[in-house]
């Protein structure tokens, strides 16, 4: 098959029959894989023009619905009040069109008959059959707009009655879904969604009507481009140029967006799974679609998590340079690339610097602009100054000029942590749990005037010390641990009372300790090590002092006042690192504790309520256990 399969069908708009006929809705699908393609060609506004232009009234099938899609994406982007509300108006129109044009339900005594004669064809697959392609269409089409409605209804809201009335939305979608699927063996992932959930959790939502299958979810996209030229060779090689199974002539319209899904699940929520994650089918779709749309930005953020995935940050961070020089229209999408490269920047350990090598200058950007999380943003600035002069502080021939600069950050950062527990927002009437932690630690923070390894803590809470360079790791992060650890132990040493928070504090460097450890010994099964790359520690070192270093955190666990959530963390850290060295039982002995219900580090009168990040981290427990004997931790 020749280099062309990868050339997009559409190199002129194509025609738009006028006036809009209902029955002939399917021969708008041209029109809209072009405005696709522009879309994700990054041309989004000439995509919106094109869109307009073919369905100024928002009547066709195909045309209302998919610029409702674009404007769901928008909203979801910039996260502002007017482009929810605009988006929402969009996709409750695209609802209702999808309405207007599927088949009718049947009226109760037809469905009653339908189900002592079956060939009368009133409910399920039957009734499918009975449908004309126009209204099977529509069918699907009405699932995919009830679940962008419901999604933004959701996030727009705030309102936790708001969230029950969009989730029965999402139960009509999957159910529309799953009888589609039995008609044809073909539909889209939202069962790939609830598969994220714990067992013990899934058996219960499943007595409300819900069911997931994660492999069965992850073969159904996979067909829609054959799995992105599976034959290939399967060496790291982003260079190869084996052809697609299936080229852009002979897929459907939703190729992309099965694709999109699939890098979504590889390579952002296989931060809270293990099982079904494929890295490497990731790179082939990132792979296949950059050759097709050489500019689209949507696949150069997945270019970029592939890259942050396989601990080559400084990769990621050229890979968003060129999704933010790809397109200017949408402008909210440059917010995705800055967290990215905040995130890379940790990974890499620069933390400090306002151009663009460090954390901070990204975090600066996203408070300035981004409205996804204001209290995170503001959050990550405060403690990359505080990182920063902390630096300062070591330097022995710090001039009067940088001191003075580096006590003006910190007194920024302590303006900044004033402002982080009031920029807290909620979804569905729930708080955001990294927003609560971010919070307890500002308020830390006031209280006592310092915090331990700041921007260190918020790289393992973004996955950025997972995705470090193992010489990073070892010649910064292990470093800058160590010297936190003498300095407690100098602390303790003195004659002086022990200040508040010096156990935590302790706690928080053992824990780090041991993480950084675990890495140096067994890097992220998808890391891209260094060629000739030869670790400073042995493997059966690092192991020892990782092991070490969470009991550590154990042995003083009582003594914590408030970072709780660490003991919790570290029996799931040790619980890692001995799944790795294949002392399973071992390892879900600490996986079990953590799902134990127990309280790990103080008695029953002690700790009040959930600790921090626990349902996140109960999650990832969960998915550890199942992956046991199955892939690496």
């Amino acid at each position: 098959m020749s280099g062309s399969s990868y050339r997009t069908v559409h190199t002129a708009p194509p025609p738009v029959k006028m006036p809009y006929k209902p029955t002939e809705a399917l021969g708008d699908l041209p029109g809209v894989v072009y405005a696709l393609d522009l879309f994700l060609g990054s041309k989004m506004h000439e995509s919106e023009a094109y869109c307009n232009q073919s369905d100024p009234k928002k009547e066709r099938l195909y045309f209302a619905t998919g610029f409702g899609l674009i404007q769901c994406v928008k909203g979801l982007m910039s996260y502002a009040d007017e482009d929810l509300l605009a988006a929402l108006g969009h996709t409750k129109q695209g609802v209702l069109i999808a309405a207007a044009h599927r088949k009718r339900a049947p009226y109760l005594a037809s469905r009653l008959a339908g189900y002592v004669v079956s060939g009368l064809n009133t409910t399920g697959v039957g009734f499918v059959k009975s449908m004309t392609d126009v209204e099977r269409h529509a069918e699907l089409v009405y699932a995919e707009s009830l679940f962008e409605k419901a999604l933004l209804g959701i996030v727009y809201s705030g309102d936790w009655l708001a969230f029950i009335r969009e989730a029965l939305n999402m139960r009509t979608t999957i159910t529309i879904y799953r009888t589609l699927y039995k008609y044809i063996c073909a539909a889209d992932a939202d069962t790939l969604i609830l598969s994220l959930l714990p067992a013990r959790l899934l058996s219960v939502v499943e007595l409300f009507g819900y069911a997931a299958d994660r492999a069965e979810a992850l073969e159904i996209l996979g067909r829609a481009g054959a799995k992105e030229g599976e034959g290939e060779a399967e060496e790291e090689n982003d260079e190869d140029d084996a052809p697609p199974l299936v080229s852009t002539a002979d897929e459907g319209v939703r190729r992309a967006l099965c694709d999109l899904a699939l890098l979504i699940f590889h390579l952002v929520l296989s931060s809270f799974t293990f099982d079904g994650v494929d890295v490497r089918l990731a790179a082939r779709v990132v792979r296949w679609n950059l050759k097709r749309y050489p500019g689209g930005v949507f696949f150069l953020f997945g270019a970029g998590r592939l890259a942050l995935r396989r601990a080559q940050p400084a990769r990621a961070l050229a890979y968003h340079a060129q999704a933010m020089k790809a397109q200017a229209q949408y402008r909210t999408l440059h917010h995705v690339s800055w967290w990215e490269c905040a995130v890379a920047c940790l990974a890499l350990g620069q933390v400090g610097g306002e151009g663009e090598d460090g954390s901070l200058a990204w975090w600066r950007r996203l408070e300035a602009e981004a409205g996804w999380s204001k209290s995170i943003y503001t959050y990550g600035m405060a403690v990359c100054l505080l990182e920063s002069a902390e630096e300062a502080d070591g330097e022995a021939a710090a001039d009067e000029g940088e001191k003075a600069k580096k006590k003006e950050q910190r007194a920024e950062a302590a303006r900044l942590m004033e402002r982080v527990p009031g920029l807290r927002q909620k979804i569905a009437g729930k708080s955001i749990p990294l927003e609560k932690f971010v919070a307890r630690k500002a308020r830390k923070f006031l209280a006592q005037g310092r915090l331990a390894l700041p921007a260190l803590e918020i790289s393992y809470v973004f996955f950025a010390i997972a995705h470090a360079p193992r010489r990073v790791v070892e010649t910064r992060m292990l470093p800058a641990v160590r010297a936190e650890l003498a300095r407690l132990a100098a602390e303790k040493a003195g004659k002086e009372k022990l200040k508040d928070g010096h156990w935590d504090d302790y706690c928080l460097a053992r824990f780090l300790e041991g993480v950084c450890l675990r890495y140096v010994a067994f890097p992220d099964a998808d890391a891209v090590l260094e060629r000739g790359e030869v670790p400073a520690l042995g493997r059966d070192e690092a192991v020892a002092g990782a092991c070490a270093a969470f009991e550590a955190v154990f042995e003083s666990g009582p003594r914590i006042e408030l970072d709780h959530h660490l003991v919790y963390h570290a029996h799931y850290e040790l619980g890692r690192v001995l799944a790795c060295t294949g002392d399973v039982e071992g390892a879900r002995k600490h996986f079990d504790l953590v799902l134990s219900g127990k309280y790990l580090e103080v008695g029953p009168s002690g700790r009040k309520g959930k600790y921090s990040m626990q349902n996140a981290l109960e999650m990832r427990t969960h998915a550890a256990v199942e992956a046991l004997h199955k892939r690496p931790l």
